[in-house]
């Protein structure tokens, strides 16, 4: 059964919709190195669905850029399929679905995932859902899909928040990974930035210039509830979550120059992490919450340093160019992803912390803000098109790409969310 209470803020949202908010649209490039070809039909009964859950499971599985789509018939008896009589047509596994609405505001969902080898089950799943959380259901299976073929966990179920500037209004918007049910958060006539999600999906950090100055606050998404977690003299700024949610970094300005401080995440017991003369910023834990990764200056020029969170020496990270800032570091904690100035270009690279070695990602020029997918294998961000900004997604292989934008307006400062329960 899919977990309604943390999502309810969905609901509320059309209460603070606004005439001039769009859909993102996301367009894709590039393909994985080996796609994996699966068979799919329509739901059997789909018409009784609030939402087509057999091509919601094709888009998302189309956009990760490792699978190729073979379209099926629609199925009449998810026990009775013949998986094997797909491999013929190319197929490695065929999956089936099918929706019966229980009368109370929700449907059945069912699903079988079968290899066409073999004709026997390799997934299978049923839940009962309502009906504003049709999507969701089709998001979950996809990811199980995603898993169960590749042996990596899906992130289609996840959501990502950024930042739309139209004129002199700037919105702080949730949306689905795939760009859908778009929601504000917050609409201000004063600038909105570094937004980050807590790690159970119920908050979002971010800077407001609400009151001609930069404050941290932190909003629960469900209750809309915020609270100021930094207000001191100067600049606060750049939030970033503990992995159990029970602190944030922050850098603040109320000593001179900015340096790093740890709050508990209601902003109380703030303590200073840097004590130098030069500028810190930019923090982010480590996956494990034993290190911070920051940007300083303190070697002449931005470059990325860990440091362990009990203070302490700080280690320099990064070596491939004089510029290199906003670090950011996946979940299994192997791989920093940062924006590298090289040849006068912003773009996003990745830096596998074993190996040392390095990879661009991008290839536009702008880019800012990375945020990995809690797989680890995409990384969302800003960057410069046409103009405008908008938002990109890149595999950290570099062969999948997506671009993601909306009608008018500029769309920045991304962050990619963890999975919806």
């Amino acid at each position: 059964m899919i977990n309604n209470a943390k999502y309810l803020f969905v609901l509320a949202g059309a209460a603070f919709a606004l005439s001039a908010q769009a859909q993102l649209r996301v367009e894709i490039s590039g393909v994985g190195s080996n796609q994996i070809p699966v068979a799919i039909g329509p739901c059997a009964n789909e018409a009784a669905a609030p939402a087509q859950i057999s091509e919601i499971i094709k888009a998302d599985l189309t956009r990760s850029g490792m699978f190729k789509i073979i379209d099926a018939g629609a199925t009449t008896n998810l026990m009775q399929l013949d998986a094997t009589s797909w491999k013929a047509r190319g197929a490695d596994a065929l999956a089936a679905c099918a929706v019966t609405p229980l009368g109370n505001g929700s449907f059945d969902v069912q699903y079988r995932l079968l290899s066409t080898g073999a004709g026997n089950d390799l997934s299978a799943m049923r839940t009962q859902v309502p009906t504003q959380y049709g999507r969701l259901a089709a998001h979950k299976i996809a990811d199980d899909i995603y898993e169960k073929l590749t042996g990596i966990k899906g992130v289609f179920s996840t959501r990502i928040a950024y930042v739309v500037q139209q004129g002199r209004q700037y919105r702080l918007e949730v949306a689905d990974a795939d760009g859908e049910n778009v929601i504000p958060a917050l609409v201000s006539t004063e600038p909105i930035i570094s937004p980050a999600w807590s790690p159970d999906g119920t908050k979002v950090a971010y800077v407001s210039f609400e009151q001609r100055k930069p404050v941290v606050y932190v909003q629960n998404l469900v209750t809309r509830q915020r609270t100021v977690i930094a207000n001191e003299k100067g600049n606060n700024s750049a939030p970033a979550w503990s992995p159990d949610g029970s602190k944030i970094a922050v850098a603040l300005s109320k000593t001179g120059n900015t340096q790093i401080f740890i709050a508990n995440a209601d902003g109380s017991g703030l303590r200073r992490l840097t004590n130098g003369s030069t500028i810190d910023t930019e923090p982010q834990f480590s996956h494990d919450g034993q290190h911070v990764y920051f940007t300083s200056d303190r070697s002449g020029g931005p470059q990325i340093y860990r440091m362990s969170v009990n203070g302490g020496e700080a280690q320099r990270v990064t070596f491939g160019s004089t510029y290199n800032i906003s670090p950011r570091i996946s979940a299994d904690g192997k791989t920093l992803a940062y924006i590298s100035r090289r040849d006068g270009n912003f773009q996003l690279y990745v830096l596998d912390l074993e190996s040392r070695q390095e990879q661009r990602l991008s290839d536009t020029t702008s880019d800012d803000s990375p945020s990995f997918a809690p797989n680890g294998k995409y990384i969302l961000y800003a960057t410069q098109n046409g103009g405008r900004r908008s938002l990109a997604v890149a595999s950290t292989d570099g062969r999948v790409k997506q671009r993601l934008s909306i009608q008018a307006g500029n769309i920045k400062e991304p962050t990619w969310g963890p999975f919806m329960k």
